[in-house]
């Protein structure tokens, strides 16, 4: 029988581990591979709708296939229990980076975290593709040299998030240190 310690150990590796994968799909896979690279084409029509997500059988589907082929993996390398641990704690963070990402687009900040992962999220989408990948954790992006410093980021009108303008398309005061409008709306 697995000790408590060692099933959290696998959890908090699979969280981990999920943190590195994050980093390395959106960088590698969806900005630097070939256009025709899986799930590229979703990406960048994300870029260019940021409503836009791709449905939820395909993040189903991709839960399947890293469960798939982190299980035997893991497994192999720790035993059933650790590997079925591990693999939790990576798909259950998958999972919750999917539900972190689309309320950066459709609900306001909550909090220091909250405020950090919007602002470096919209930086990357409307300032630079090509740094700040880490939609979770900034981790990654310093370990290889990609941080995004941003103090405003300018936001196309025609691309700004419902929750950042008001009635009148003015960004809301409480965005306004954080967030500028630009172009035609």
């Amino acid at each position: 029988m697995a000790s408590v310690l060692g099933v959290a150990f696998a959890l908090l590796a699979g969280a981990f581990a999920w943190t590195l994968a994050e980093y390395g799909l959106h960088r590698v896979v969806f900005h630097e591979l070939s256009h025709a690279a899986l799930g590229a084409k979703e990406h960048r029509r994300h870029h260019a709708e940021p409503d836009y997500f791709a449905p939820a059988w395909q993040k189903a589907l991709a839960a399947l296939a890293a469960s798939a082929l982190l299980l035997p993996g893991s497994a192999f390398i720790g035993g059933w229990v650790f590997g079925a641990t591990f693999t939790a704690g990576f798909v259950a963070t998958y999972l919750a980076y999917e539900v972190l990402h689309r309320r950066c687009h459709t609900h306001p900040p909550r909090g220091a975290y909250g405020r950090w992962r919007r602002r470096n999220h919209f930086a990357h989408h409307f300032a630079d593709p090509h740094r700040g990948h880490g939609v979770t954790t900034p981790l990654w992006d310093h370990v290889f040299g990609t941080p995004l410093r941003v103090e405003r980021v300018r936001v196309p009108r025609a691309l700004a998030m419902r929750w950042l303008t008001d009635a009148e398309g003015r960004v809301r005061a409480p965005f306004a240190a954080d967030y500028e409008l630009v172009g035609k709306g």
